[in-house]
């Protein structure tokens, strides 16, 4: 069976639209090798993690039950496809949207709870330590969340991009503009969709990283929002107790 390093490089088209012998195109533009799961995989943990010790006034209830489906979901996709994200059969992909959702929901939720437990003075947000601890931890699972959807959905997600067929990205990365300053084989990977949402949650909008489509602006807009009502209720409520 051929590798990709048995591929022959690709061809640049003519001006006149015939393929010719060239530079070959960009890593992002063509066929790679396939990432590797272990970075999504240990963020999907961390998330996990914080949402089984978020406090009970912070947590869905039963406290055990979406923390155990999420882990569940993720056991299921590391089992199945353990190493290389290299194919996307009928189940795993559907089943790793339905983990990001999944995901999703218990961030939100948790973010509601911690606007409630601000406005009633709830027990996890009355000592400022313990609301800088949570707030964090929650805006954490914010940036985590938002990291995955854009990894996932970005031109069909990591094993579509390692296949090359999409040349329009949703998101424009620096590496796109400014190809000669940049590795020939590269590909935004896992950690640069977290570095944008991580920028996208701190400084509210795009940083080095454009949105093209429409479900881009979308996803950015809504961790944008999240991040922003987290981040100015959490700061005034510690300036409160601590000024009180």
């Amino acid at each position: 069976m051929l590798s990709v390093s048995d591929l022959p490089p690709p061809l640049d088209l003519g001006s006149d639209g015939s393929s010719r012998p060239g530079k070959p195109l960009p890593g992002w533009l063509r066929r790679t090798e396939a990432e590797q799961r272990w970075p999504a995989a240990l963020v999907i943990a961390i998330a996990i993690v914080i949402h089984l010790v978020l406090p009970p006034d912070l947590a869905p209830h039963p406290r055990w039950l979406l923390p155990g489906l999420e882990g569940a979901m993720l056991l299921t996709i590391v089992v199945v496809n353990p190493l290389q994200i290299n194919r996307e059969t009928r189940i795993l992909r559907p089943l790793a949207l339905a983990l990001v959702g999944v995901l999703t929901l218990v961030t939100i939720w948790s973010v509601g709870l911690l606007v409630r437990a601000l406005f009633t003075s709830g027990p996890s947000v009355a000592l400022p330590a313990h609301l800088l601890l949570w707030g964090a931890a929650i805006w954490l699972t914010n940036v985590i969340v938002f990291a995955l959807w854009f990894w996932e959905t970005d031109r069909g997600g990591p094993a579509a991009r390692a296949d090359g067929d999409n040349p329009h990205p949703d998101f424009l990365f620096t590496q796109m503009q400014v190809p000669e300053l940049a590795h020939k084989d590269w590909e935004p990977g896992f950690f640069d969709y977290f570095y944008l949402a991580f920028t996208n949650s701190t400084a509210f909008s795009p940083t080095d990283t454009l949105p093209m489509s429409t479900w881009a602006k979308m996803l950015m807009l809504t961790e944008s929002a999240i991040s922003l009502v987290t981040v100015l209720l959490v700061v005034a409520r510690a300036v409160n107790v601590i000024g009180g």
